[in-house]
């Protein structure tokens, strides 16, 4: 648990350790020997908690990659996902997070991983990640 001294926050905002990749299940990419594919998914409704405040950070995920050998199975990217629910993380964590076990679960080509997050107190951010295999 995360402990902020300037806020009395009225819940539990959980550690970002607790997000695994166990979750993250790669398949493979039936293709890999005839042609190269680029595959874009989107999470619109992406949540997770300001580690400052404890409010709640809406966005949207874009996942952009091209895969080398595998591919994400979508459900269990789904539940990987939910793990953040009530993680405390800053915007530009989330996504090089995201970015990262990504990259050791799949070993794509390139990926890119993008956060879009709602305003709050009239600011937006977008955060973007991008890996690009040597």
């Amino acid at each position: 648990m995360i402990e902020n001294k300037t806020y009395k926050i009225p819940y539990k905002i959980e550690d970002p350790d607790i997000v695994k990749i166990d979750f993250l299940e790669p398949i493979p990419y039936a293709y890999k020997s005839k042609r190269s594919i680029d595959i874009i998914i989107r999470q619109p409704e992406y949540t997770s908690v300001c580690p400052m405040t404890g409010l709640p950070d809406n966005g949207s995920i874009t996942i952009k990659y091209r895969p080398d050998e595998t591919i994400i199975e979508l459900k269990s990217l789904k539940y990987y996902l939910l793990q953040f629910r009530n993680v405390g993380m800053f915007y530009e964590h989330v996504v090089n997070k995201i970015l990262d076990d990504l990259v050791q679960v799949l070993n794509p080509l390139r990926m890119e991983v993008t956060g879009e997050f709602t305003p709050r107190g009239g600011v937006s951010s977008i955060a973007n990640a991008v890996y690009e295999k040597e």
